[in-house]
């Protein structure tokens, strides 16, 4: 678990972020139908080198399994999470999401984002725009003397208000010199428990979201997570500072 002591440990950590987000921008814009995942993971290795970083995922080892073979990873409607790129071509009304990770000067920043391709009927829309905000009632939590459990008690809350469910087997970290630390950060449980969240701390927080059940298999290519029931899922994520003043998101958009 790294805490950030001095100045330029936490600027470094902004620059990775920030840097970061402006790929997001530049994806955001690119994706449509007919583009192969393939080619946006090209696109997004491209722009994360132009700007002086390393893919945090290309080549990452996880559990055991085979490096990771991809920039990014793109997860297609019931794929939760760790979507392999590939030839496969994006197509209309396809519910996309897109992980990725730059190492910058030693230090990591992790974002996440979904975005529906063409026209999507109000459930998938609303699914979206649940999961987005239970993210950032989750930032809200980030706070020098609370927990980690408030912080998934608050996407965990929204989510079942809005009548969709958590993805429980996977969950947010610490991040810093490594792309993975301590603490996990779950998007479930009770608030008040959990490890506490101290100044200095940085922290991904990343809830995945199913429109059906919360249950996951791991598809036979050893990364890629699905949803057992074939539902549709969105996943959004942030890297947070915690500081004195409050929760700071080094990943922002510009």
């Amino acid at each position: 678990m790294l805490r950030l002591k001095a100045p330029w440990e936490i600027d470094r950590m902004r620059s990775s972020g920030r840097r970061l987000a402006e790929v997001v921008v530049l994806l955001r814009e690119a994706i449509q139908p007919g583009m192969k995942s393939r080619e946006l993971d090209r696109l997004g290795e491209a722009a994360i080198r132009e700007r002086g970083g390393v893919p945090s995922f290309l080549g990452y080892r996880g559990g055991g399994s085979r490096p990771f073979p991809g920039s990014l990873c793109i997860s297609v409607n019931h794929e939760v999470v760790h979507g392999i790129p590939d030839e496969r071509l994006f197509l209309d009304g396809d519910v996309v999401s897109i992980d990725l990770g730059m190492h910058l000067d030693g230090y990591h920043a992790d974002t996440a984002f979904t975005v529906a391709l063409g026209a999507v009927g109000p459930k998938v829309a609303d699914l979206l725009d649940a999961t987005r905000e239970s993210l950032y009632m989750a930032i809200a939590q980030a706070v020098p003397g609370n927990r980690t459990g408030d912080i998934g008690c608050a996407v965990e809350s929204h989510v079942d208000s809005r009548g969709y469910s958590v993805i429980r087997d996977y969950v947010g970290h610490g991040i810093g010199k490594n792309l993975h630390e301590e603490p996990a950060v779950p998007n479930h449980g009770r608030s008040g428990t959990g490890v506490f969240l101290e100044t200095g701390l940085c922290i991904a927080i990343e809830p995945m979201v199913s429109m059906g059940s919360h249950r996951t298999k791991v598809e036979r290519n050893g990364w890629t997570v699905v949803t057992r029931d074939g539902s549709t899922t969105a996943h959004f994520e942030h890297t947070i500072a915690i500081t004195e003043n409050g929760p700071e998101i080094l990943t922002k958009l510009p």
